[in-house]
């Protein structure tokens, strides 16, 4: 007697189960067509930081690693600029920001301290530059000039010691996450700075040498 052959009620037929296998067989390449598209489009799909514009201060008055110009000098301790602010100009506030301040800094004044040349705090998170001459009546509304090294509030232009290896002057602005600082008007630059540096969600910085 051959085997026995069962209907559709019962056990598949030899037959059966090969077109079944063949079915599956033909079906896997249709899937992987399918999935194949969606991995690589998901792959190449841009992540929220890169598609996000950059938190970046830049000045159409000064060239990072370039040369501060006479315009932009003190006028005094031997030096005869014409002591004005530059411009500075910035993109990329972040979230969450709600108020700005810009700093200017030399780290290689021969002070043991550095020396601070211009603090500003207080800014609008809604501004997005600081004009030239700034610093010299055209600060934007509600914004606060610390008082810097020189012993008095506003800009103070490079000056370094003549002989001395150019100083860099770094220029940095910081995103805040207070709408106000809470210091007296008469605070020094390192109280400004501690409340500053305290408060900061982000920050961005340029480099400007000079020497004399």
């Amino acid at each position: 007697m051959g085997n026995p052959r069962f209907t559709e009620t019962g056990w598949p037929t030899t037959s059966q189960v090969a077109v079944r296998r063949a079915s599956v067989w033909l079906a896997i390449p249709i899937v992987l067509a399918a999935f194949v598209p969606c991995i690589v489009a998901g792959a190449q799909l841009p992540t929220g930081s890169s598609a996000r514009t950059p938190f970046r201060l830049s000045s159409p008055d000064l060239v990072a690693n370039g040369r501060i110009t006479e315009q932009h000098i003190y006028n005094g301790f031997g030096c005869s600029g014409q002591n004005i602010s530059p411009e500075l100009v910035w993109t990329g506030v972040p979230a969450g920001t709600k108020s700005l301040a810009v700093t200017v800094y030399d780290p290689d004044a021969p002070t043991g301290s550095g020396w601070w040349h211009w603090v500003v705090y207080d800014i609008p998170p809604s501004v997005r530059a600081l004009p030239a001459r700034a610093a010299q009546g055209a600060m934007p509304r509600g914004a606060v000039q610390g008082m810097t090294d020189f012993g008095t509030k506003g800009y103070g232009g490079p000056c370094p010691p003549v002989g001395d290896p150019p100083h860099r002057y770094v220029f940095t602005l910081y995103a805040l996450k207070v709408a106000r600082l809470d210091v007296p008007a008469t605070a020094t630059t390192a109280f400004v700075g501690f409340n500053i540096h305290a408060n900061t969600i982000a920050k961005t910085s340029f480099t400007v040498p000079f020497g004399r």
